[in-house]
C-alpha cells in the first residue's frame, strides 16, 4: 500500500471514529441540556410541583457522577468499545422507560439508568487517545468532542423546549433514544477495541467505598441546596457517612493489590493539583452563568423581568454556541502553546467576563449578554476543553481511566456545591420579591473569588510534557 492510499485510509477512519464518538457524547449531552426547558412541562404532565421534577435532574447527575468513577477504569479492563457500547444501549433502554414514564417514581428510575452514561466524554477522550498519538491533531480531536460537552450550539435547548411545547415532554425523550440508537450503532462500526489492562483485576471494594462517599456528598449537597426547609440534621449525618467512606476507601487503597487508584498516584500534584482546580472552576463559574445571571435576567423586581425562553435565548444560547466554536480552537493549541497556559488564558478571561457581570452587566441586558459570550469562549470553549484534556494525558501509564473518571465525578460534584454557595448567597441579599440587586452582585462576587482560587490551583498543575508538541509550530 503506498504512503498516500495509507495516509487516505487513515484520515478516513479518524473520520469515521470521530463521527461515533461525536454521536456519543452528543446523545449523552441531549439527557442533560435538552431537557432544562422542559421540566415545567414534565411537571404539569405528571402533577408534580417544580422541587419533585428537579429531583429527576439531581438523580441523572448523580448517577453520572458516581459511575464516572469507574467505569473508565472498568473499559480498560474490559475493552473501551465494549463498555461504552452497552453504556450506550442501556441510556437508550432508560430514555425509552422515561418517555413512557407513567409517575415519578418510573421517571427517577429512568434517569438513573441514563446516568450511567455518566462517563461518555472521557470514554471517548481516551478511544480517541488510543488512535491518535501527534499531539495536535489530537489536541483538535480533542476539542471537538468536549465542545459538545458544553451544548450542542445552544439548539438543544430550544429544539428541547418546542417539542415539549408542541408536544408534550415524551417528545423530547423519543428524539434522544432516536439519536443514541444511531450512536450506539456508530460506535459498534466505527469505533475500535482499546484494552490497555487486560487481565487486571477490578477493585470493587475501592469503587464501592468511594462511591458511598461521593453519592453521600452529592445527597448532602442536594439537601443544602433547599436552604431554608433543608433537612442540616440530615445533611449532617449524609456528610459524615461521606467522610468515613472515603476514610476506609483511603485505607483499603493502602492494601489493595491493584487498588482503584493507588495512593502514590493520588498525592501526586498530576492527580489531586488538577481535581482542585477542576471543583474550584465548576463551583466558581457554573452557577454564576446557569444559576445567578438567569434568574437576574427574569427578575421582574430587580433584573430586566424577561420570560425564561427569551433569557435563555439572549443568554445561554449564544454562550453554548461560542463555546462549541472555540472548543476545537483550544484543544489544537493547547500542545502549540502549553496545556496550562492555555488553561490559565481561559480562566483569566473568565475571571474578566465576570468582573463584567458584576460592574456592568447587572445594569445593562447588552453588556450581560456580551460578558456570557466572553465566559462562553473562555470558560465553555477553553477553560473546559483544557481540564478534560489534561484528565486524560496526565492520567498514570499503568491505569489510564481512573484520572478521567474521577475529574468527570468532580465536574458535576463541582456544579451541585455551586448551586448551593452561590445562589445560597443570592438570596440572603435579594430575597424574593426583593428590588435590591445586592444579592446577585454579591453571589458573583463569590463567584469570582472561588475562580481566582481555581486560577491560583492551576499552576500546581504539572505540564503534561509527553503530550504537547515538541517543535512548537502549527
Amino acid at each position: 500500500m503506498s504512503k498516500r492510499t495509507s495516509s487516505a485510509a487513515s484520515k478516513l477512519n479518524i473520520a469515521a471514529l470521530m463521527t461515533a464518538l461525536v454521536g456519543a457524547c452528543i446523545a449523552f449531552q441531549l439527557n442533560a441540556s435538552m431537557l432544562s426547558p422542559v421540566l415545567v412541562t414534565m411537571g404539569r404532565e405528571l402533577h408534580a410541583d417544580d422541587a419533585a421534577i428537579g429531583l429527576s435532574q439531581t438523580a441523572f447527575f448523580t448517577s453520572a457522577a458516581l459511575f464516572s468513577i469507574f467505569l473508565p477504569r472498568l473499559s480498560d479492563t474490559l475493552g473501551r468499545k465494549r463498555v461504552l457500547f452497552w453504556m450506550l444501549v442501556t441510556m437508550t433502554a432508560g430514555t425509552v422507560v422515561a418517555a413512557l414514564a407513567p409517575n415519578l417514581a418510573v421517571l427517577y428510575l429512568a434517569r438513573i439508568i441514563q446516568g450511567v452514561s455518566g462517563p461518555v466524554v472521557p470514554l471517548c477522550l481516551l478511544m480517541l487517545r488510543a488512535e491518535i498519538s501527534e499531539p495536535k491533531l489530537y489536541g483538535t480531536m480533542l476539542g471537538v468532542v468536549t465542545a459538545t460537552n458544553g451544548g450542542i450550539a445552544g439548539i438543544d435547548a430550544l429544539a428541547g423546549g418546542f417539542l415539549a411545547g408542541s408536544y408534550g415532554f415524551r417528545s423530547v425523550f423519543w428524539v434522544i433514544a432516536i439519536v443514541a440508537t444511531l450512536a450506539t450503532i456508530s460506535v459498534w462500526i466505527w469505533a475500535r477495541e482499546s484494552r490497555p489492562s487486560k487481565g487486571t483485576r477490578m477493585d470493587w471494594i475501592g469503587v464501592a467505598t468511594l462511591s458511598v462517599a461521593v453519592g453521600a456528598f452529592l445527597i448532602a449537597l442536594d439537601e443544602a441546596a433547599k436552604l431554608a426547609v433543608a433537612n442540616w440534621v440530615f445533611v449532617g449525618v449524609l456528610v459524615l457517612v461521606a467522610v468515613a467512606a472515603f476514610v476506609t476507601f483511603w485505607r483499603v487503597e493502602t492494601v489493595r493489590k491493584n487498588p482503584l487508584i493507588s495512593i502514590t498516584d493520588l498525592t501526586k500534584r498530576s492527580t489531586w493539583a488538577l481535581l482542585l482546580t477542576t471543583l474550584l472552576t465548576m463551583t466558581g463559574v457554573f452557577a454564576t452563568v446557569n444559576g445567578v445571571v438567569i434568574d437576574y435576567a427574569q427578575n421582574a423586581h430587580s433584573g430586566f423581568g424577561l420570560a425564561s425562553g427569551v433569557a435563555s435565548l439572549a443568554l445561554l444560547t449564544p454562550y453554548a454556541l461560542v463555546g462549541w466554536l472555540v472548543g476545537p480552537l483550544a484543544g489544537r493549541y493547547s500542545p502549540i502553546l502549553g496545556y496550562g497556559r492555555v488553561l490559565r488564558i481561559g480562566l483569566v478571561g473568565s475571571l474578566i467576563a465576570i468582573v463584567g457581570m458584576m460592574f456592568v452587566g447587572l445594569h445593562s441586558l447588552p453588556a450581560m449578554i456580551a460578558a456570557t459570550v466572553l465566559i462562553g469562549v473562555t470558560y465553555a470553549g477553553t477553560t473546559n476543553i483544557v481540564l478534560n484534556g489534561l484528565g486524560i494525558v496526565l492520567s498514570p501509564h499503568d491505569n489510564p481511566g481512573i484520572l478521567p473518571g474521577l475529574n468527570a465525578g468532580v465536574f458535576n460534584l463541582g456544579a451541585a456545591l455551586s448551586f448551593v454557595v452561590l445562589p445560597a448567597v443570592q438570596l440572603i441579599g435579594s430575597p424574593a420579591g426583593s428590588s435590591s440587586s445586592s444579592g446577585y452582585f454579591s453571589a458573583i462576587l463569590v463567584g469570582l473569588i472561588i475562580t481566582g482560587a481555581a486560577l491560583a490551583a492551576s499552576f500546581l498543575i504539572p505540564r503534561p510534557v509527553a503530550a504537547e508538541a515538541k517543535d512548537g509550530t502549527r
